[in-house]
């Protein structure tokens, strides 16, 4: 199974860019296959930025990934 993360880019070097999976995790990813610009949400596979897409869905994203990772984390300590 694959899965894909939003993250905000935060600077741009080439092909090169700095994102942010949320909560500060900030990671380098290429940016080869897509045309981004600083502020814009990213998905991303693999260390490659693999489609733009807007804030909004990207805030829905990465919400219901937190709310995965709590439900997780409560089933653990049960």
């Amino acid at each position: 199974m694959c899965i894909a993360i939003p993250a905000k880019v935060l600077s741009l070097d080439g092909d090169k860019a700095t994102v942010d999976f949320g909560g500060g995790t900030e990671r380098q990813v290429n940016t080869s296959l897509v045309v981004v610009k600083e502020g814009q949400y990213v998905i991303v596979h693999a260390g490659f930025a693999i489609q733009v897409m807007d804030e909004e869905e990207a805030m829905e994203t990465l919400k219901l990934f937190q709310e995965f990772a709590e439900f997780q984390q409560k089933e653990l300590q049960e």
